[in-house]
């Protein structure tokens, strides 16, 4: 779980400014090192876990440990994303050292005194505790069963719709479309007209095949017409939309399947921990003496708090 202490400061851009250096010689010598042999060769076995505990490296006598190097590494990611995999590492130790200097620089210069300092520094904890009660006192506690109960839950209360597999031909004018329809009613191929005269550019070799849609998906001209009619049928009028003059078969309709369950399990975890957020945001909240004076802000709080 972050500890959510990133900012955008100096001190990042200092750190941004020091990684530059070492992924700039790796990057240049990917672009010009020819392939090795051992390119091929077989991934190495992943090392042994290393105790948190273990101490990498001391920075005025004190000890800076691997719990400390791997949560560097996770805070300061995205500096480390451009860096080769092998280099992370260095990187994170590098970036933690030069992190402990400065900051002992500035508790002998008593910077750590400066009031928008520590007023910042109260604000990051309670954030930071904020995020590690999301993390241990909901997400942590969301089990499969709850997850599949809300994806039933969702199936269940969404009613069935419709699907069609629709063709078109578009033209530009209502007078082609017209003529079209014609050619249509004396036996001609929905198909080859398609490819002769649709100017939609995908139409044009797939005989104005569409795929499969549901509702709301076309603009509201084509979608009523097509699900309109019946299945092997075109509509006896021109339909004009913003794109011109279609000409429209329902080549079939079924009813549309629910996403599987594998396919959106993140979703349903997504609402579940946001259910069990509020419920536990609105718990706390109804526990706590909360006053706002200005009755302005404390109206519009109010306004989004009853909108969660």
């Amino acid at each position: 779980m972050s500890l959510l202490f990133r900012r955008a400061s100096l001190a990042s851009l200092g750190l941004a400014f020091g990684l530059s250096a070492l992924s700039l010689s790796p990057l240049m010598a990917q672009q010009t090192a020819p392939a090795s042999a051992d390119a091929a060769a077989p991934a190495a076995a992943p090392a042994a876990p290393v105790d948190p505990n273990t101490v990498i490296a001391t920075v005025n006598g004190q000890p800076l440990t691997e719990a400390d190097l791997v949560l560097a590494e996770g805070e300061l990611s995205q500096q480390f994303s451009q860096l080769p995999p092998e280099q992370r590492r260095a990187a994170a130790l590098s970036a933690a050292i030069e992190i402990r200097v400065m900051a002992a620089q500035a508790i002998t210069t008593g910077l750590d005194k400066d009031p928008d300092f520590q007023r910042r520094m109260a604000f990051l904890q309670q954030r930071a505790l904020h995020g590690e009660m999301v993390e241990k006192g909901v997400v942590d506690k969301v089990t499969d069963a709850e997850v599949r109960a809300r994806y039933d839950q969702e199936i269940a209360n969404t009613p069935p719709t419709n699907e069609v597999h629709a063709r078109h031909i578009l033209v530009k004018t209502k007078e082609e479309a017209e003529a079209i329809i014609k050619q249509l009613d004396g036996g001609a191929d929905f198909q080859k007209l398609a490819n002769e005269h649709t100017s939609d550019p995908s139409g044009k070799t797939s005989g104005g095949d569409l795929g499969w849609f549901g509702p709301g998906q076309m603009v509201p001209e084509f979608d009523k017409a097509a699900f309109a009619l019946e299945v092997g049928k075109y509509t006896e009028q021109p339909v004009q939309s913003q794109f011109g003059w279609h000409v429209i078969k329902l080549e079939d309709k079924r009813t549309k399947q629910p996403p599987a369950f594998n396919d959106v399990k993140d979703q349903a975890k997504q609402a579940v921990i946001r259910d069990k957020y509020f419920a536990l945001v609105k718990s706390l909240r109804a526990g706590a003496k909360v006053e706002i004076p200005d009755a302005n802000l404390k109206k519009a709080v109010d306004t989004l708090e009853s909108a969660k």
